[in-house]
């Protein structure tokens, strides 16, 4: 079926460019894309890195966590994409990575400002943080309850975890996981040097997601991961 390709293809693309963007944790992390005929979403296999996947390790996971489609083990964490995904009718695609720079802002508990364009995406007015455990999300009831926390934000942050982000698109839900890594490492410098001392105000913040986070932009950004992941390069330096 055209439709199945298809979304294997967008599956291993989006899990390829986070390889490139440098999100890769070992074999840890996912991205998904739902599944055209409402059967579940399509991630990747368990046990493969970002850069490691191809569309015959993409595998269709059902809400129930059973394998539809593909051979291989799926991620003990399907939950966070069949969970949003059945809250979010708008989205069409998901992300959960270890960033190290999500990782480490989201300990220190201070609000994510505006330091950069990257954060604009998702202040509205904070980008939200999922507490209720650090620990692995292994089931419906806690993919709700981080699908509830996320709601419809574009992302959020778990602390000693990582973040998790959502898009329309497949380009929009990987360049907001790229975005979002990015404006936590550069608040983290800021804080380093004793800022910051300015940001983009809320009236900036909201001008800016039209100018510099819009879908065009995104689109052209994931545009570039996927060349760069086609020519095998891993990772690109300061994504």
């Amino acid at each position: 079926m055209a439709e199945q390709g298809d979304s294997a293809l967008q599956a291993a693309q989006a899990n390829q460019a986070l390889g490139v963007a440098g999100h890769a944790d070992m074999v840890w992390g996912h991205a998904s894309v739902r599944d055209p005929a409402g059967r579940g979403v399509w991630m990747k296999a368990s046990g493969w890195a970002f850069e490691e996947i191809t569309e015959q390790r993409v595998l269709l996971v059902s809400p129930d966590g059973d394998v539809l489609a593909g051979e291989g083990r799926r991620h003990i964490e399907y939950p966070i994409h069949t969970e949003i995904m059945a809250a979010r009718p708008d989205v069409g695609a998901v992300v959960h990575s270890h960033a190290n720079g999500a990782v480490a802002f989201a300990s220190l508990d201070v609000p994510l400002r505006a330091v950069s364009h990257d954060a604009v995406s998702f202040l509205d007015p904070d980008v939200p943080r999922f507490t209720r455990t650090g620990d692995l999300i292994t089931d419906a009831e806690l993919g709700m309850a981080l699908a509830q926390t996320l709601g419809d934000a574009a992302g959020l942050l778990i602390p000693s975890h990582g973040l998790v982000t959502v898009g329309e698109t497949v380009a929009a839900a990987v360049m907001r996981a790229v975005l979002l890594n990015r404006a936590c490492r550069t608040q983290l410098q800021a804080m380093q040097a004793g800022g910051p001392a300015r940001w983009s105000d809320e009236h900036e913040v909201v001008d800016k997601r039209s100018s510099v986070a819009n879908a065009g932009l995104l689109q052209s950004g994931y545009d570039y991961l996927v060349r760069r992941a086609t020519a095998g390069d891993f990772p690109v330096t300061g994504i």
